[in-house]
């Protein structure tokens, strides 16, 4: 069942997406060489805590994971496409690093991510992360009222494998609202013109990943959570959580 967001509601769920905009900008500036994944994990707890959000991450525990989520934010590194644990990894020079956050205030999440390099970044890399971030700008601008749920997902998707990435399968954006995790489901692929239609009030994480070598195939690392690409390349994921209005598209967690 897809919820319908009055005016008020998204208002009070762009002031959560405000927080995560502020914890993801607070973790892009404390990223560098030498700094571990569990630092950048308490950076953006510490920014939770200073406005009274708390996550919806922490202790989340999906039925495919071995145990609840131990962290605020999924830390993903090189071949980690998402769901990556933050650890005592440091970073090093080149790494290419995925942050996807959440907070949740007064009873309303936001969701979003964002890919960037650490130190000296391959010319790959940086085409990878501005596919990514130009595939996120293609589906938000898809979510007008009027279109569907496929409409989103041809325009991510068109424009990643006309880039020669690769999608991973099963795994793309998602309605958000009193929960992470609501109806409906956004491929990251789909055909034009076909699906749910998109109507005032609903609001979705618009979250596309990439994988640099233009293959599909992913597997669950030995933690049950991290995913990571098949072939050891490199993957970028972005996402913000987008409110479908009457007047366009709101961004929700604009940084």
């Amino acid at each position: 069942m897809v919820e319908l967001k009055t005016d008020t509601s998204i208002e009070a769920m762009y002031a959560a997406g405000q927080v995560v905009g502020q914890a993801l900008t607070a973790v892009r500036k404390a990223a560098d060489v030498g700094v571990s994944l569990q630092e950048l994990d308490e950076v953006a707890r510490e920014v939770l805590r200073g406005a009274g959000a708390t996550s919806p991450f922490l202790g989340y525990r999906p039925s495919f994971a071995p145990v609840p989520f131990p962290a605020v934010i999924c830390a993903s590194v090189n071949d980690a496409i998402v769901h990556g644990i933050p650890t005592g990894y440091r970073l090093r020079d080149g790494d290419l690093v995925s942050i996807d956050c959440g907070a949740e205030l007064d009873g309303w999440v936001g969701d979003s991510a964002i890919s960037f390099t650490v130190g000296r970044a391959r010319p790959a890399d940086v085409r990878l992360i501005e596919t990514a971030e130009r595939a996120l700008a293609a589906g938000i601008e898809a979510a007008v009222v009027g279109n569907r749920i496929g409409d989103i997902a041809h325009a991510i998707g068109s424009v990643c494998r006309t880039a020669g990435y690769g999608v991973p399968d099963g795994f793309g954006g998602h309605g958000v609202g009193r929960k992470m995790h609501e109806d409906p489901s956004v491929p990251n692929e789909g055909l034009p013109g076909q699906g749910l239609p998109l109507r005032h009030g609903m609001v979705l994480a618009v979250e596309p990943m990439l994988v640099a070598s233009g293959k599909d195939g992913y597997h669950a690392a030995a933690d049950g959570w991290t995913l990571v690409t098949n072939d050891g390349s490199r993957a970028a994921h972005t996402e913000h959580t987008v409110a479908i209005t009457r007047s366009g598209p709101r961004i929700l967690t604009a940084r």
